[in-house]
């Protein structure tokens, strides 16, 4: 497949209401517009077979906490996954056919690996959004459990959750109920995406770049910080009318924005 025909297939998924969006097809259909030829039938079909075969592992108590251990067990000892801890801003984490033929990613690639393996065990797990982390839980009411992908599959209470915050930030962070909220698909997808823009903005690969903000626009189309990322990027490519289009749509929505002299100063050497 092309560049358009990814990008036309990652539109399609995204329309559907966000709880019926494959998260496996949308993530791959990311990658495709790096893998042009991405077979998408091979990495699905890899994630049947690691069902087929963890199923047959489950104990016969279908005890949360059993279960988990289980899928740790086959996911990360047997299979060989783990978090890329030497080489995290490798963009390959962020492409789910890579982490599955190479078993490394960064937590929110391997939280997805889990979180879609668990689902066709029907043990469904939804993904948690914890500033500078990501992790997963399984979908239990009142069940406090989380499971950290990256590392291990290791099981978290809510305590250990803030001690980890605390750790990340290197001072005493309060643990608030909103770091703890469940994250959508089209969030889970944005996250990615995300992770790539910055990855390759770093590497000073503007198209690439350009192409992540792009799809978390067709994600959540009008934020406000994108369209100023996508103008900021077009005014560095030379699409100047574009860029102009942009960063006026984002004073507009943003008048007292802490930038908003720099973009105005931008704008006027833009001649508007």
């Amino acid at each position: 497949m092309n560049f358009s025909s990814a990008r036309q297939y990652f539109y399609q998924e995204i329309q559907q209401p966000d709880e019926h969006i494959d998260l496996v097809k949308a993530a791959l259909y990311i990658a495709q517009e790096e893998y042009p030829h991405l077979d998408l039938e091979e990495y699905l079909n890899a994630f049947e077979t690691m069902a087929l075969e963890l199923q047959e592992r489950l104990p016969d108590s279908p005890y949360p906490m059993r279960v988990i251990q289980t899928i740790n067990q086959y996911l990360y000892n047997d299979l060989g996954f783990a978090g890329n801890k030497a080489d995290y801003y490798d963009p390959r984490n962020s492409f789910l056919n890579d982490v599955i033929d190479r078993r490394l990613g960064i937590p929110i690639t391997l939280a997805l690996v889990y979180m879609e393996v668990s689902r066709r065990i029907d043990f469904p797990m939804v993904g948690v959004g914890m500033p500078g982390h990501f992790l997963i839980r399984p979908n239990i009411a009142e069940m406090e459990v989380f499971v950290d992908a990256f590392n291990g599959g290791e099981i978290l209470f809510a305590q250990d959750c803030q001690d980890k915050l605390s750790q990340m930030f290197q001072q005493p962070v309060e643990l608030k109920p909103e770091y703890l909220a469940t994250v959508s698909h089209r969030q889970l997808l944005a996250r990615i995406l995300t992770n790539l823009k910055f990855i390759h903005l770093k590497k000073q690969d503007l198209e690439k770049s350009l192409a992540a903000v792009e799809r978390i626009l067709l994600l959540f189309p009008g934020v406000s910080l994108e369209l100023r990322d996508r103008g900021l990027i077009y005014y560095q490519l030379g699409y100047y009318p574009q860029a102009a289009d942009d960063l006026q749509t984002y004073l507009a929505k943003v008048p007292d924005a802490e930038d908003s002299g720099a973009i105005r100063r931008l704008l006027a050497e833009l001649g508007r």
